[in-house]
């Protein structure tokens, strides 16, 4: 193929014409004050390519800004870990950031129209219906009782190993 003839010249001016424009139309929203978003801190195919670390790139991402976004085709992924934002999200404004229609049926065959995969009305039955289990007194009745159960197993498992002497591992090594 011959890329020096003038129409493939003339489609790549274009395209490059097009992109500088569509980033100063970026450029100059955020800076009107009408919408800014976080910075762009990388794509989602740096998320491939660290994947065997994932969670230490996305950490080591949040300690250089609490709220970024990673570019990805179609789709705007924003991170945070402020808690004010936290806040805003869950709190202040929840009805302004469902989970949508997208994710409803990536997740719907496994969480059915349980609370982490609806919105709305559903929503809010299925959150009415949690915080029964959820309340004070619910949540310290049931760990009350896990506490002792395993406070007893563990009391067991040490008064053995004293018994018969033995040093024990209270830190399992890395397999």
């Amino acid at each position: 193929m011959d890329y020096n003839t003038p129409p493939t010249w003339a489609a790549v001016a274009g395209l490059a014409l097009l992109a500088i424009c569509l980033y100063l139309a970026g450029v100059r929203r955020s800076r009107s004050g009408r919408r800014s978003y976080p910075p762009v801190v990388g794509t989602v195919f740096h998320k491939l390519y660290h994947f065997r670390r994932l969670h230490d790139y996305l950490t080591d991402l949040s300690r250089g800004r609490k709220t970024f976004r990673l570019l990805a085709p179609g789709r705007r992924l924003i991170y945070t870990c402020d808690p004010a934002v936290v806040e805003h999200i869950l709190r202040a404004n929840f009805g302004n950031y469902g989970k949508g229609a997208f994710n409803y049926d990536n997740t719907g065959d496994l969480l059915g129209d349980g609370i982490f995969a609806v919105d709305g009305d559903r929503w809010r039955q299925q959150r009415k219906i949690a915080s029964h289990e959820f309340a004070t007194s619910a949540m310290r009745d049931f760990s009350g009782a896990v506490f002792r159960e395993n406070a007893a197993k563990l009391a067991a498992v040490v008064a053995a190993n004293a018994a018969s002497k033995q040093p024990m591992e209270f830190q399992a090594s890395a397999a």
